[in-house]
Formats: structure tokens, C-alpha cells, sequence
């Protein structure tokens, strides 16, 4: 027979989808985690001869160190190497490969220990009748760590990200550390980054939504206009995300969460959807047509614009030693694709489309204008539209520009190892080059003296450009695993609470001797403190928890009346917990610090009156109370909510003792 664990697991797997170790998912990240696990290996060992060398002054021994460095940092060449080459296996099969972000690889984490021992401690419950719950967030987490590639499994993940912050709330005090680490692998090196507060374990789970939303753009069908729509519509999200990413978890210490990286990345995201939008507008067709190929030339130099500014990002420090050489060298190539086919779309327009006497002149001297920042010296559009042999000379020149970027990006692809497996883009890069030299060719005379007139840059420009979308899916509804801890507005790691007592009610004619306030829980105010209620121990400001075998905590006024009620005049107990005093001591030295200039302290004294310290001696009024159904009390009821003092006296201090305290202000 299986055991619960067991189960739930299989359940787990039909719910959150499957997590099995044979899928090609799971397969991807079990290499990227084996490749982590041995990266931080061979760091440990760069960092212990690294410590050796910086002591010893034996020359033997520092030769022998620095020769266990060379093949340290040799092995770290080759994993990262290794690492670089998983982020390829996303890439499309059908059109120029796009990249995708590789998802951030996270240890597993327990929480049932440090849960349970919370729930005692804090909220003086027994934790182990929450493992229901513990397990249910434990399995969620698990399934985060291999989602599917699709809006699927982005759900997933921004279920997880909802719950954190109400996980949060419950458990993580910023007074008590709870000694859960939370550990994250870079997603470009490896290196590991452990906190013990959520901040990381956020962050990393909305870079992992972005790098989905990537991954479902680099999969999608670019053969058709549903396809490019859906990739377009991924990589804006995955920039917005990656934005909101930067905007929101500023301190974060892994580096591919670093601002630099992170504009890096939005980018790149940028970059690709403009090379999709581009490829949506040439899908149908291209006309072969003057204006269109000159509009046309300018859509390719836009796409050129975006990749060369996201090149320039990533050569530079220090996003250079961690964006992988495959990704640097892409962004090269296609910098130089894109722009070659800019300066064919022009060559083709000037050499294949003369001017005739139907043409709108007025509209191709216009577009031509358009196409040029500076136009060649002594050129204007006109001559270039009407005189034969300039229209020849100009759309030649772009014809030579071309071929020399496509054999520019033929070069790069040579020299990236990386990129031999996509054979595709080198028959993409070699098809494209042979179109520019027979377009050459066709145009070339024999008879010809050399012109070497250079083509002047195209103006980028484009109908529709990239912009980043906000992510809609970041935040989804979900129930508190740990609802029965009560309302968190009340129930949180922020407030202590004393384990639950139990008091006898038995109201005296039909008064109980206490009124209540609040939503839930409700709290005890106007305490008559000569009433049984508070002989047996009931305090002002206590919260009822439970009325018998009724759980209150999250009832309200009218529910609590009404089980108090139905009691009548026999005795019912109820169960009760009174907040702790949580806040943080004052301090007693003046070492606090604030620009180089030290805070002084005044000291202070606060009297009491020490007068009369019999609290039982002052006369008190007895108040009604909300079960005093007489027609005095008809129109008594509920008002707002307000968090009550604490007193530990069992009364209230109708007249308190006084001591003298020495407190310290900052000046």
C-alpha cells in the first residue's frame, strides 16, 4: 500500500502537472542542477588554493598551487561552457533561432520543522496539526521547480508568488529569524546565493516567470501569423516582467538579478519581439514595389538599431564575463543580417524600379528623403530617382554593403563554436549572401569601370514597435494554506500571542459582564473586572478564539452574540489569547550613527503617581454589556476595530504604581 506522502505526490502531479523525472523538462533541469552542483565545486576549490597561495611563502608549494588553479579554472571554462550550451536546446527550429532565459535552479526546502515549531511558539498551537498544510505548500514549491512551457506553468509559478506574501506574513518576524535558507543558482554561472528572508525566493520565482514567458516565444510556430502573434505578445511580457523585476527587488544579491543584467535582458526581450513584428509584416508577402521595399529597409533597420544596442550592452563590464559567448555572438550576427537586408531592400527598389511615367514622383523623391540621414555628396533624390546611371551607382553601392555584412555574419558564426549545431542559421546566413551577390551580378557590366561610392546609412524607423507589456498573470487569488491560524490582519508573525486559556461565562441576569468589538476575532472591552468572567482570569483586549467547540476566529460580532446567547443562563467556557508586548527594547547606549556624525541622547525622566496602589480601592461604575437585552441596551452595538494594550494584571489598573524609568530620546 502507498503511504500519504506517496498520494500526495501522485496527486500533486495530476494537479500542478507532471514533475516525473523522465519528461524532457525535468530531464533539461536535472543537467542544469548536476552542472550547478559541480561549478560550486570547482569554486570551492579555486577559493581554498586561492587562500593557500596568499600564505604560503614556499615557492614549491606556490607553483604547485598555481598550477591546480590553471585546471581549476580550465574545468569552470568548460562547465559554464557546458551550462551556455543548454540555454540552446530552446532555440526555434524554423525560423533565425531566438534566445530564451534559462530558469534559475533552486535547492529543495523544508519547511515542516521551522513551521511547526513557529506555530508553538508564536502562536501556541500544535504545530504538527498544520502538516496538512505545510505539505500541501512544500508540493506546490516542488512543481515550481519544473513547469510546463506554457501559460500553464506560468499560472503555476504566480500561484506560488501569491502565496509568498502571505507566507510571509504568518512566519517570517522581523524580530525572529526562522532558519529556513532559501538557496538560488545564477542562471548564467551557477554560483549559488542563500538568504534566509523571502526576498530572494520572489525575486527569483518572477525571473522565472519572465524566462517562461521567453521560452514560450522562442517555441512558438513563426511560420504563422497566430505564431509570431503569441511570441511578440511573450517576449513584451517577459520584458515587462523583467522591468517590474528591476523596479521591485533592488537589492538582490545574485547577479543575473543585478539592474545592469536585468536592463540587459529587457533589451534583448525588446530586440526579439521587433525581429518577430518584422517577421509577421514580411510573412504574407513582400511587394515588389518601390515604397513598399523602401519601408521595408527601414522595418529591417530598426531590428538592426535594437541588436546592436543590445551587443554594445553585453560587451560591456562586467555583463561580459556572464552573458554566455552564444548569446553576444547572436546578437552580432544578427546586427549585421538585419542590416544587410536594410541595404538590399533598397538596392532592390533603385536597380529593379525606374521611375515611369505612372509613378508618383512626388511620393518615391519623399520616401527616398525619408530612407537617408546624410544622401551621397552632390546627390539629391531627385537625380538619384531620374538620372539612370546615379540610380545604378547608389543601388550598387547598396548591393556592396550588403554582401559585406552577410559575409561579416558568415565570419562571427564561424568563430562561435557554439552556434555549429544550428545549422539552420548558417543555411539562412548563406542563402541570404548568394541572393546579395546575384543581385550584384545581374546589375554588374562587364565594360564598367569601378565605382566605389559608399551607400549611406538607413534610417531606422518602424510602424510597430516593441513596447513592454505589464504582466497580468503575476498575481493570481489563492486561499491561505494556513487559514485556521486565523485572520492575518491579527494573526501574524508581527504579534505574540499567549497559548489559550479557558474561561467559565455564566451570564447573571443575562449579563455577562463584558462588551465586544471588532470583525474577527472579536475583542473584550469594558471589562467589569468584579464580574466571574475576570475572576476566572479574563483580560480587557483578550481575543476569543473559540465558544465552546466553535472555532471564532473568524467570526464576527453578531456570530460570537449568538453562541453566547444560545447559552442562556448556563455556564460555557470560552477560549481566549492575549497579545504579547513584541516591540523592540529602546536603546541604552548612544552608538547609533548617521553620516559620520554621532546621535546624542538626553536623558528623560517619566514619573508616575505613586498615590493610592490598591487597584481594588477606587470606586468602579459597572458598564453593560452587549448581552444585556434589556430595552436600555436595544441600541448598543458593534463599532470599529482597534488593537488593544496589554495587561497582565488580570484587572485594569484603575490606579497604576509609579516608578521612575530613565528613557533615551535621540536630539
Amino acid at each position: 500500500t502507498m503511504d500519504e506522502r506517496t498520494r500526495r505526490k501522485i496527486y500533486n502531479c495530476q494537479f500542478y502537472g507532471s514533475i516525473d523525472d523522465t519528461t524532457g523538462r525535468s530531464k533539461l533541469q536535472n543537467k542544469r542542477a548536476s552542472l550547478n552542483q559541480q561549478i560550486i565545486k570547482q569554486m570551492r576549490i579555486r577559493a581554498g588554493a586561492e587562500n593557500l597561495l596568499k600564505a604560503t611563502s614556499n615557492n614549491k608549494v606556490k607553483e604547485m598551487v598555481l598550477l591546480e588553479l590553471s585546471y581549476v579554472n580550465s574545468n569552470l571554462q568548460l562547465l559554464m561552457g557546458q551550462l551556455e550550451g543548454l540555454n540552446i536546446k530552446n532555440a526555434d527550429t524554423a525560423n533565425i533561432p531566438l534566445i530564451a532565459l534559462g530558469l534559475k535552479e533552486t535547492k529543495e526546502v523544508d519547511f515542516s520543522t521551522h513551521f511547526k515549531d513557529f506555530i508553538l511558539q508564536h502562536y501556541s498551537e500544535d504545530g504538527n496539526s498544520y502538516e496538512e498544510e505545510i505539505a500541501d505548500l512544500m508540493d506546490l514549491r516542488q512543481a515550481c521547480r519544473t513547469p510546463s512551457r506554457n501559460d500553464a506553468g506560468v499560472e503555476l509559478l504566480a500561484k506560488y508568488f501569491s502565496h509568498l506574501p502571505l507566507i510571509e506574513s504568518r512566519f517570517f518576524s522581523p524580530t525572529h529569524h526562522t532558519g529556513i535558507f532559501f538557496t538560488w543558482y545564477d542562471s548564467f554561472t551557477g554560483v549559488p546565493v542563500c538568504q534566509q528572508n523571502l526576498s530572494l525566493e520572489k525575486a527569483s520565482i518572477f525571473f522565472n516567470m519572465a524566462a517562461l514567458y521567453s521560452q514560450i516565444g522562442t517555441r512558438s510556430d513563426r511560420q504563422t501569423i497566430t505564431g509570431l502573434e503569441e511570441a511578440i505578445a511573450s517576449f513584451q511580457i517577459a520584458a515587462g516582467t523583467l522591468n517590474q523585476l528591476k523596479e521591485t527587488y533592488t537589492h538582490t544579491p545574485s547577479y543575473d538579478l543585478s539592474p545592469a543584467m536585468l536592463s540587459m535582458l529587457i533589451r534583448l526581450m525588446l530586440a526579439q519581439a521587433q525581429e518577430c513584428l518584422f517577421e509577421k509584416i514580411a510573412l504574407p508577402g513582400i511587394r515588389n514595389q518601390f515604397c513598399p521595399l523602401m519601408k521595408m529597409a527601414q522595418e529591417a533597420a530598426k531590428v538592426t538599431e535594437i541588436y546592436d544596442q543590445v551587443h554594445q550592452s553585453m560587451i560591456q563590464m562586467p555583463i561580459k564575463d556572464n552573458v554566455p559567448l552564444f548569446w553576444s555572438t547572436m546578437a552580432q550576427i544578427k546586427t549585421n543580417h538585419y542590416r544587410s537586408m536594410a541595404h538590399f531592400f533598397v538596392a532592390s527598389a533603385l536597380l529593379d524600379h525606374q521611375l515611369g511615367p505612372n509613378d508618383d514622383e512626388d511620393q518615391q523623391e519623399k520616401t527616398l528623403s525619408q530612407v537617408y540621414d546624410n544622401i551621397p555628396e552632390g546627390r539629391t533624390p531627385l537625380d538619384i530617382l531620374k538620372k539612370q546611371d546615379e540610380r545604378q551607382c547608389v543601388g550598387k553601392a547598396h548591393i556592396r554593403r550588403a554582401i559585406q555584412g552577410h559575409e561579416e555574419a558568415l565570419r562571427i558564426y564561424g568563430l562561435c563554436p557554439s552556434l555549429n549545431s544550428l545549422e539552420l542559421l548558417h543555411g539562412i546566413l548563406k542563402a541570404s549572401h548568394q541572393r546579395s551577390l546575384n543581385k550584384y551580378s545581374e546589375n554588374e557590366k562587364e565594360d564598367e569601370f569601378p565605382d566605389y561610392t559608399e551607400a549611406p546609412d538607413i534610417v531606422p524607423k518602424t510602424e510597430h514597435k516593441a513596447e513592454m507589456e505589464v504582466p497580468t498573470t503575476t498575481k493570481v487569488k489563492v486561499a491561505d494554506f494556513f487559514q485556521r491560524l486565523g485572520p492575518l490582519s491579527v494573526f501574524s508573525s508581527k504579534q505574540r500571542w499567549t497559548a489559550p486559556r479557558t474561561v467559565r461565562v455564566k451570564p447573571e441576569d443575562r449579563d455577562v459582564g463584558f462588551n465586544l468589538k471588532g470583525d474577527a476575532p472579536v475583542q473584550v472591552v469594558s471589562l467589569d473586572p468584579l464580574c466571574p468572567a475576570a475572576a476566572d482570569g479574563l483580560k480587557e483586549g483578550d481575543y476569543i478564539v473559540a465558544v465552546g467547540e466553535t472555532d471564532c476566529k473568524w467570526l464576527g460580532v453578531t456570530e460570537v452574540l449568538r453562541l453566547l446567547r444560545d447559552a442562556k443562563d448556563e455556564e460555557i467556557e470560552m477560549q481566549v489569547v492575549t497579545m504579547m508586548d513584541s516591540s523592540p527594547s529602546m536603546p541604552t547606549k548612544s552608538a547609533t550613527f548617521s553620516g559620520n556624525l554621532p546621535k546624542t541622547y538626553s536623558m528623560i525622566c517619566l514619573a508616575y503617581d505613586h498615590d493610592d496602589k490598591n487597584p481594588r480601592s477606587r470606586k468602579v461604575t459597572k458598564k453593560s454589556s452587549f448581552l444585556s437585552w434589556g430595552l436600555k441596551n436595544k441600541l448598543k452595538s458593534a463599532s470599529t476595530l482597534s488593537l488593544p494594550t496589554d495587561d497582565h494584571s488580570g484587572s485594569l489598573p484603575w490606579n497604576k504604581p509609579c516608578v521612575y524609568s530613565t528613557v533615551l530620546y535621540p536630539l
